[in-house]
C-alpha cells in the first residue's frame, strides 16, 4: 500500500470511529475497542441496545455476563433495588465502569447511584447509537457523563440532604463536623486547646476528643498534620 493510500485508509477509519453531536469527532480511546458487557431487565432491551452497538468498531460486545468488561451499560426502567445490588456488586469486585440507561430517574435516585461509583447516566429517550458509544468512549477514559438537567437536580439535592438531614447534626458531607471545622481553623490560627475550648464555649476535654476525633478517622499522627490535612481538602 502507498503512503497516500494509507493515509486516506486512516481518514476513513477516524470518520468511521467518530461520533459528532456539533462538538467535533470522539476518537476511539487510546487503549483500543472498548469492551462493553450490555444488561437489561428484560431481554428485548437488551438485544435493542446490543443491536445498536454490535456496528460500532469502537466498542466489542462481550457475550459472557461474567466476562471482564471495560464498561458495564445497564439499561432499567427504573431505579430499583435490582439495579442498586448490581451497581454495588460491580462497584465492591471489579474496575468495570457502568452507564445506567433508565426511563425515569428521580433526585434522590440519582444521587443513590452516585454513591454506587456510576460514570454515566443517559436516558433511555436520548440513548441514540452515537451518544450511547460517545458517553461509553470517554466514560472508559474515566471521565463521566450526566445530562446537564440532571447535574443540577443532583447539586440540588446534595444542598437540601446538607441542609435538612445533616447540618441539625453536626455532619457534613465534607466528612468533618461544624465543630470539628471551628476547631480545626481556630487551632490553624495559633489558638491551643484551652483558648479553643473557651472560645467555642466547650471543655477542654470535649476540644481534645473532638481533635482526637478527626486524627483517628483520617490516620493522622498529629494535630499539626490535622490543620494541614484540613488545609489541603479546603475543609478550613
Amino acid at each position: 500500500m502507498t503512503a497516500g493510500a494509507a493515509a486516506g485508509a486512516d481518514r476513513l477509519r477516524f470518520r468511521s470511529a467518530a461520533v459528532s453531536h456539533g462538538r467535533g469527532p470522539t476518537a476511539v480511546p487510546r487503549f483500543g475497542q472498548v469492551t462493553v458487557d450490555v444488561r437489561a431487565s428484560d431481554p428485548l432491551s437488551r438485544e435493542g441496545v446490543v443491536a445498536q452497538l454490535r456496528p460500532r468498531p469502537e466498542v466489542r460486545l462481550l457475550g459472557s455476563p461474567g466476562s471482564e468488561a471495560r464498561v458495564l451499560v445497564l439499561v432499567a426502567d427504573t431505579v430499583d433495588d435490582d439495579v442498586h445490588v448490581q451497581l454495588r456488586h460491580t462497584q465492591r469486585t471489579s474496575e468495570t465502569r457502568t452507564v445506567l440507561i433508565p426511563t425515569q430517574i428521580t433526585a434522590q435516585q440519582l444521587v443513590s447511584v452516585a454513591e454506587c461509583g456510576i460514570g454515566g447516566i443517559i436516558r433511555r429517550a436520548d440513548a441514540t447509537p452515537e451518544h450511547l458509544v460517545d458517553v461509553i468512549c470517554s466514560v472508559a477514559l474515566g471521565q463521566g457523563h450526566l445530562p446537564g438537567d440532571l447535574l443540577a437536580q443532583l447539586f440540588t439535592e446534595v444542598g437540601r440532604v446538607q441542609r435538612e438531614v445533616l447540618g441539625p447534626r453536626g455532619w457534613h458531607t465534607t466528612q468533618i463536623s461544624t465543630r470539628e471545622r471551628d476547631v480545626l481553623r481556630l487551632l490553624a490560627e495559633g489558638h491551643d486547646t484551652a483558648q479553643i475550648a473557651k472560645v467555642l464555649c466547650f471543655s477542654v476535654r470535649t476540644i481534645k476528643g473532638t481533635l482526637q476525633g478527626v486524627m483517628d478517622r483520617f490516620q493522622l499522627p498529629n494535630r499539626t498534620a490535622a490543620v494541614a490535612y484540613a488545609m489541603r481538602q479546603g475543609l478550613i
